[in-house]
C-alpha cells in the first residue's frame, strides 16, 4: 500500500491511566473516521507521573499491562495500524534484576498483534540552563536494540523522543529499507521551542523518509511543560501536519513513491562513505 493517511493523535497526559486512555482513543476513533489507517500517539501516552516511584508504582510486566490490552483491542476495533508512542513496561520479570523499568513502544498491527516492540536507548539526561533538570535513567532502563516495524505500509524505524538527536540511528534505518520514521515524544517547552521542527525535518531530509511525531502538550504533574506540535513531514522536509499545541490529532496523506523520488534527486543513502572517525 503506497498511499494511505496518517494520524497523530496529541495528548496531555496525566497521572489517571484510565482518563489518559480515554482520551486517547477517542482521538484514534476521530482520526480513523477522517481516514487514517496508521495512527500514532505520543510517549508516555497512558501516564505522565513526576518522579521515579511514582513511575515505578504505576508500571505494569508487558503480558499484564491494561494499556497494552486497551491498544491491542483498539487496533483489531480500528482495524488499524497503530504505533503506541510508550507505555511504563516492568522488566524485573525480563530475566534482569532491575528496578528501573522500560520506555517501551508497541507497534500494533489491525489484527491487535504486537508487531515490534521497542525500548527507549537514548536517555534524557540533562541539565538546562533554565534550571531544568532530568536524569531518566536513574527510573529508566535504557534499551540497546534499534528496531523496525514490518507493517502492510511498508517499514517504520522505530524510536522515541530523545533519540532524535542521534541522527545514526536514522541512518541506519533508512540503509535497512525504513521509508518512515516513527519519534513519538514528550518533548520539554523549552527544548522543542528551539529544536523540535529543525530536529524532525533534519532526520526527514538527511534519510529521504516521511518523519511521524505524535506529541504531548501543555502542563503535566510535576509543573512539568511539554511542547506539543505533532508533526508528519515528508521526505523532502516539507511539513505535511502539525499539532499545535492544544490536545487533538492531525492526518495527512502518505504517498511512499515520494521517497524513491526524493531519493533519486538526491542519493545520499547511495553517497555516503566510510571512513576513518577521528
Amino acid at each position: 500500500m503506497t498511499r494511505f493517511v496518517a494520524a497523530c493523535v496529541q495528548v496531555n497526559s496525566c497521572d489517571d491511566m484510565s482518563d489518559n486512555l480515554a482520551r486517547a482513543a477517542a482521538y484514534a476513533r476521530d482520526a480513523h473516521a477522517a481516514g487514517a489507517r496508521l495512527i500514532a500517539f505520543p510517549e508516555n501516552v497512558s501516564m505522565m507521573s513526576f518522579g521515579g516511584e511514582k513511575v515505578r508504582a504505576a508500571a505494569f510486566a508487558e503480558n499484564d499491562h491494561p494499556a497494552l490490552t486497551f491498544f491491542r483491542d483498539l487496533a483489531a476495533e480500528l482495524q488499524s495500524t497503530l504505533i503506541v508512542g510508550s507505555l511504563h513496561v516492568k522488566v524485573s520479570g525480563e530475566g534482569r534484576d532491575e528496578d528501573r523499568v522500560a520506555n517501551r513502544c508497541f507497534v500494533i498491527g489491525p489484527d491487535g498483534q504486537v508487531i515490534t516492540s521497542y525500548d527507549k536507548i537514548h536517555m534524557f539526561d540533562v541539565d538546562l540552563a533554565n534550571g531544568e533538570s532530568y536524569r531518566e535513567s536513574k527510573t529508566f532502563r535504557p534499551g540497546n536494540a534499534a528496531k523496525i516495524a514490518e507493517t502492510e505500509f511498508g517499514k517504520i524505524g522505530v524510536s522515541i523522543c530523545y533519540d532524535v538527536r542521534f541522527g545514526h540511528l536514522f541512518r541506519d534505518y533508512a540503509k535497512a529499507g525504513a521509508t518512515m520514521l516513527s519519534i513519538p515524544a514528550a518533548f520539554t517547552r523549552t527544548t522543542g521551542q528551539a529544536h523540535w521542527h529543525t530536529l524532525l525535518k533534519a532526520r526527514a531530509i538527511e534519510n529521504g523518509c516521511f518523519v511521524i511525531a505524535a506529541a504531548q502538550c501543555g502542563e503535566h504533574p510535576g509543573n512539568r511543560q511539554t511542547f506539543g506540535h505533532s508533526l508528519i513531514i515528508d521526505p523532502w522536509g516539507t511539513v505535511l501536519a502539525d499539532g499545535g499545541t492544544d490536545p487533538g490529532f492531525v492526518t495527512a496523506e502518505i504517498d511512499l513513491d515520494r521517497v524513491e523520488e526524493v531519493r533519486r534527486m538526491v542519493p545520499s543513502l547511495q553517497n555516503d562513505q566510510s571512513y576513518q572517525p577521528c
